[in-house]
């Protein structure tokens, strides 16, 4: 098989992998999931305890689209070509679960790194905590694009060019996925879990730091097991190179000629997935804070009640996200059936994302419904209708979530497979039209948020409709990927 002028032999196997040995790779979404959720559900609000504000924190989001803006091409290009005895993506699943226990060993101990190396607590703003913080973010970001891009590229490995395969291994990634959140929300969201681990709480770190520096040891045990599992379980021929040319080009001359390569039905996926990301940012960068700020009208930095009603809302958002998460699981399992229904994955992906626009436009409904109760009633907790409606919109964009975090990856991998291409070179791009969105929202919405009074509201609007205009180019412009005959389901090794 050829990628990208290397002539290769061996992969992973003779013939396709078992279901079995697929959901085992998968099950490794789980543990990085786990990690995702706390960073997703605890971070913005953590990194304002440390001092910075609800508009700079936005910045520090930039670290995950600078990353992977380099890393996932990166190391999807150099797995293509890894030629370990222990196999091309294991390695780099090895490298980059070590690099997440790092990183989230720092983000949890931040505060207490910092105190010990000068930081006064009397003063509301720790720059050698938030800078350690930075590092440990930066550090998370470079580890997730490292471990997740080889885990997909050995689900399509072990699918060998079986469409059906591709599509339920990336279904499987992401019910796991949707395991992991529910494990990370689950977590989030109890405020006593540092009594398990009473070293935790410290004169630098609270309650809430706490929490939130238990999870993350929880985390790093949890996905240092399943990985372990993982590698030890899945074996991989060694790739042998018979043959190389273009060697003297550049990486980046080469990513850049992948680039240019690219058919059109893939360049129409890559337009959807970043029109989909753009839509989606907003709400995962600032869903709890959305409900600590809007729903429950609290604040981060305000009088002691305000900083408790901010954080009642950050753990009932932290709750809601466990339910999305329930929801994203289960919902990932249907999406083989119920794409076979509408007519092709694509008429499902347009779909649920007209339900997230409609989701988005919810959240404006129940912020204005919050605001006027307080008004005339104070800064008391939301009335069960608003929380019944915020929990609601929770609940629904699981549905959408686990298309979002399946069916790009499953159309990239078949596309990618009818042109011959590298898995993990191709992956690597689609998460360039990934990351990029994160960057131009973590760019956005700060000011944008800022420019229109501080809240959460004109990201998710813009978030909307973004989230529309992805959901009109899937169904109306994406292709279908070409039907696969029975000949190549056979060559594949598929059954």
């Amino acid at each position: 098989m050829e990628h990208g002028g290397v002539v290769s032999k061996g992969t992973v196997s003779d013939s396709s992998s078992s279901y079995q040995k697929i959901i085992i790779v998968a099950a490794i979404a789980a543990g990085v999931q786990f990690g995702w959720a706390l960073q997703l559900s605890l971070l913005t609000p953590y990194v304002q305890q440390l001092g910075v504000s609800h508009t700079w924190s936005a910045f520090i989001w930039l670290c995950g689209p600078l990353s992977g803006l380099i890393v996932q091409p990166t190391v999807g290009y150099y797995s293509d070509r890894c030629t370990s005895r222990f196999g091309r993506r294991r390695p780099f699943i090895v490298a980059g679960a070590s690099f997440v226990a790092t990183a989230v060993f720092l983000i949890g101990f931040a505060a207490d790194i910092g105190h010990a190396v000068g930081d006064e607590l009397s003063k509301p703003i720790k720059p050698r905590a938030v800078a350690i913080f930075v590092v440990g973010f930066w550090v998370l970001d470079v580890a997730n694009n490292m471990l997740q891009g080889p885990c997909r590229a050995l689900l399509a490995d072990m699918s060998c060019n079986n469409h059906k395969k591709m599509r339920m291994a990336n279904g499987f990634f992401s019910f796991f996925m949707g395991v992991g959140n529910v494990l990370g929300y689950a977590a989030g969201s109890n405020n006593k879990l540092h009594k398990f681990l009473p070293f935790t709480l410290t004169d630098a770190c609270d309650t809430y730091c706490a929490n939130l520096k238990t999870c993350f040891l929880i985390d790093i045990v949890f996905l240092l097991l399943i990985t372990t599992f993982a590698v030890l379980t899945v074996t991989e021929k060694p790739f042998e190179r018979l043959e190389i040319d273009e060697e003297a080009t550049p990486f980046f001359g080469k990513l850049f000629g992948a680039l240019k390569k690219l058919e059109k039905p893939m360049w129409i996926l890559l337009l959807v997935t970043a029109l989909n990301w753009i839509g989606w940012f907003p709400f995962i960068m600032y869903d709890t804070d959305w409900m600590g700020l809007e729903v429950y009208g609290g604040k981060p930095k305000g009088s002691p009640e305000e900083v408790k009603f901010y954080d009642r809302g950050v753990r009932a958002g932290a709750l809601g996200l466990m339910i999305n998460s329930f929801v994203l699981g289960f919902s990932a399992l249907a999406i083989e059936p119920i794409s076979r229904i509408l007519g092709g994955l694509r008429w499902w992906w347009g779909v649920v994302n007209i339900i997230f626009t409609v989701c988005m436009g919810s959240t404006v409904v129940v912020t204005k419904v919050a605001q006027r109760w307080r008004a005339v009633n104070g800064l008391l907790p939301p009335p069960i209708n608003v929380r019944a409606g915020a929990f609601s919109i929770f609940a629904v964009l699981g549905i959408p979530l686990s298309v979002t975090f399946s069916v790009p990856f499953a159309l990239a991998s078949i596309f990618s497979s009818e042109s011959d291409a590298g898995q993990g070179l191709s992956l690597g791009i689609l998460n360039l039209f990934i990351v990029i969105p994160q960057f131009i929202v973590s760019s956005v919405s700060g000011p944008l948020d800022a420019a229109f009074g501080g809240g959460n509201l004109p990201a998710f609007v813009m978030g909307g409709i973004a989230s529309f205009a992805s959901a009109m180019c899937a169904m109306f412009v994406l292709p279908d990927p070409p039907p696969q005959s029975e000949a190549s389901l056979t060559m594949a090794g598929g059954h």
